[in-house]
């Protein structure tokens, strides 16, 4: 069997739509019940949903031979996998974000707060800015508000709750998208099925641009 981590949520649901046109349906997947794991045997596949950020992590470790992160993750995590192809779903950007009357002035040490805390760290630092890296979990949005910070690093999508807080993107780190990602074991030993999969998730990626 060749196991899929996918991750859970819209992204995932996006994702499951290319597997099953590119003829790696499992009917199961959308029955309504309790089920984690859900199998196809006769194509010789299974699907798991699992936390977005927790998909490289099954994939690092062998409990899956292939799944479907976000770039953000690779970048944070930097887990020791294969990132085989871009999907060309889930596309955002990674963004510093602030009020929209603040200036870098580059005077003072820079307050950031971040759930993504390498990727300000390395970007920062090849701006060769100091910065005081401030962890936060969630509504990033509020630490700028508040006072806890001069900036955010985060996930844009639309910037639709950004412009709703008065803050606003003052620049781009880089694009993100959801990858296709192996464990290398796995690609060792199952090579051949996994190549075949990616061609028929490939020729629908292609077909969707």
């Amino acid at each position: 069997m060749l196991n899929i981590a996918l991750p859970k949520g819209r992204l995932g649901e996006k994702v499951y739509e290319l597997f099953e046109k590119a003829g790696y349906d499992c009917p199961s997947i959308k029955e309504k019940n309790r089920k984690l794991i859900f199998e196809n045997k006769e194509k010789g596949i299974s699907f798991f949903w699992v936390k977005p950020s927790d998909v490289s992590i099954y994939v690092e470790r062998s409990a899956a031979d292939i799944g479907v992160a976000g770039k953000d993750i690779l970048l944070e995590y930097k887990p020791d996998v294969y990132e085989l192809f871009d999907l060309g779903v889930g596309k955002c950007n990674m963004a510093v974000a602030a009020k929209k009357e603040f200036r870098d002035n580059g005077m003072r040490v820079l307050k950031v707060a971040t759930k993504f805390t390498n990727i300000a760290s390395d970007y920062y630092a090849g701006l060769g800015r100091d910065i005081d890296i401030i962890k936060l979990n969630g509504s990033i949005e509020l630490a700028p508000i508040l006072g806890l910070s001069d900036v955010i690093v985060d996930i844009v999508e639309t910037g639709k709750t950004l412009k709703e807080n008065n803050l606003e993107v003052k620049d781009i780190i880089l694009p993100i998208s959801a990858r296709l990602i192996a464990n290398k074991a796995s690609f060792n030993f199952k090579r051949e099925k996994i190549e075949k999969l990616i061609s028929a998730i490939k020729g629908q990626v292609e077909n969707s641009d």
